[in-house]
């Protein structure tokens, strides 16, 4: 128990301070998707390997925001070859053909997970919308990022970012050391289910008198069903994934 105890009490630490060093900047992103919202822009979520799981969790799901499509490729993904995921995520060119076929206008905001915050594939992608004038917010590890090994651009995502929040995590992710040598127990998929859930908690309060209001409610609650079609009605226009 020794260790689930330690990583507890790391989890709750970090989560803390991702709150206390950065929560005018949380807010600031919230207002970000308020207004996209207004505009009835998307809110796009990229991210490759594990950090794709990030995508996910804001698509579609109870509480979720309707305005939110994730960007996905299952060849960056890990499911179908981890190798293969891993040498695309730094492959030049594969991040600009996946987002155009989303057509992203300056209307929108797309949001960039990556606990590196170096590799190819999301720098690319931040350049990508920094082109057309799209908003962008970037989500990755400060500590990481100043030590890993970077791409062509030789840029950090938080250099390239119209907004960007550090998840404090440490490099190489995990937090519990088992000897001189291993550390196990990620961080990074805590900590942007958190910022995430976190900048939306805010938004759904901006949102509060919005007619319907823009959040899916749980497919197992009575009289869901109605509103949950509503928006989907509405977004699946531009969410191939709806």
């Amino acid at each position: 128990m020794l260790n689930i105890k330690r990583y507890h009490q790391e989890v709750s630490r970090l989560l803390e301070r991702i709150i206390s060093k950065q929560k005018n900047k949380l807010k600031k992103i919230a207002n970000e998707f308020f207004n996209t919202y207004k505009k009835d822009g998307i809110i796009y979520i990229f991210g490759t390997g594990h950090s794709h799981m990030l995508a996910e969790e804001g698509h579609f799901r109870a509480g979720g925001f309707a305005p939110i499509c994730p960007i996905l490729n299952s060849s960056l993904m890990l499911h179908e070859d981890t190798t293969f995921s891993s040498v695309l995520e730094r492959t030049e060119g594969v991040a600009t053909k996946l987002i155009n076929k989303y057509n992203i206008t300056e209307n929108d905001m797309l949001v960039i997970f990556t606990n590196s915050g170096v590799n190819q594939a999301p720098l690319e992608a931040a350049y990508l919308a920094k082109k057309i004038k799209c908003k962008t917010f970037g989500i990755s590890s400060e500590k990481y990022s100043k030590i890993a090994k970077k791409s062509k651009y030789k840029k950090k995502l938080s250099d390239v970012v119209n907004y960007h929040i550090d998840n404090c995590g440490p490099p190489g992710d995990a937090l519990i050391n088992i000897n001189k040598k291993f550390k196990v127990s990620p961080f990074s998929t805590i900590a942007g289910s958190f910022i995430l859930n976190s900048i939306l908690s805010e938004v759904a309060e901006l949102c509060k008198n919005e007619k319907p209001f823009p959040f899916y409610i749980s497919g197992n609650m009575p009289n869901a069903q109605k509103h949950n079609d509503n928006l989907a009605k509405h977004y699946k226009k531009r969410n191939p994934h709806i």
